[in-house]
């Protein structure tokens, strides 16, 4: 039985951890031969070699590769490996991405900057050498990672809902750009991840301190603003992704799709 996106190339950024190995996953198995990349190399490879290990289920072809993907040499050379390794380029997940909060006033400039640069500078990099290569196919896909921060602004968390909010102004604008051209460019915004290493390694502490509760409440808390009661789940976000990178969504682009339980309906 052909799968939805049998026998396509894609380049996964932050593809190695958390909802990024989630979909390199998803992806593969949909029938895509995958570039795996991930600023923490191991994780990246440690995914690929999980993926062709699972030839079972897949029979796909994984590769990874370390990258920042503030450093335009390094996208480049990755969008080049997809294209060297696997002979074109379908499909790009701009999915790379960080979040530090804080009140403003207390925000280091560098700080700021951080996540401003991997979450606005990252995408746009992606996509800039993406559509290089795309544009001579005369196809191509890109899908960002968003958030419901770049729907709504997020008190103590500026640098991030500002990164996101530019982040579907950048989609709009490439959509916009490139849609004679048969590229598409599309975002998914996800709600809350509640269960990912990112909340249970990191945001729980963070909020935590920042509004002065425990982590258990903190937790509560963001559940009890989702109208469906539970937290987005990686499933929910991959179920997009898969249904913008196909044929089934090829009459849309510029789109920036909710994926918060009802939370976010703008």
């Amino acid at each position: 039985m052909t799968r939805t996106l049998e026998d396509r190339i894609a380049v996964v950024t932050g593809g190695g951890q958390g909802l990024g190995q989630a979909i390199s996953y998803r992806l593969a198995r949909e029938g895509c031969h995958v570039l795996v990349a991930d600023l923490n190399e191991p994780a990246a490879i440690e995914t690929a070699e999980a993926i062709v290990k699972n030839e079972a289920e897949t029979k796909r072809r994984a590769i990874a590769q370390k990258v920042d993907v503030t450093n335009e040499e390094q996208v480049r050379d990755m969008i080049d490996r997809a294209v060297r390794e696997f002979g074109r380029l379908d499909l790009v997940i701009a999915n790379a991405g960080i979040l530090l909060s804080g009140e403003t006033d207390q925000m280091p400039l560098e700080t700021w900057q951080a996540v401003i640069n991997v979450n606005l500078t990252g995408y746009f990099l992606t996509a800039k050498h993406a559509v290089r290569v795309m544009k001579a196919q005369k196809h191509g896909n890109i899908i960002q990672i968003n958030s419901k921060s770049g729907k709504k602004g997020s008190a103590k968390n500026a640098a991030y809902a500002a990164s996101k909010f530019g982040g579907i102004g950048l989609t709009q604008s490439l959509a916009l750009e490139l849609a004679e051209l048969g590229i598409r460019v599309n975002s998914v915004c996800p709600g809350n991840l509640l269960d990912s290493p990112l909340w249970v390694n990191s945001l729980y502490k963070q909020y935590a301190r920042n509004l002065g509760i425990t982590e258990e409440q903190v937790r509560q808390r963001y559940i009890d603003q989702v109208p469906m009661k539970r937290g987005c789940t990686y499933d929910d976000v991959c179920n997009v992704v898969v249904f913008l990178a196909s044929d089934q969504s090829s009459y849309m682009t510029g789109q920036a799709i909710n994926v918060t339980g009802g939370q976010e309906m703008r």
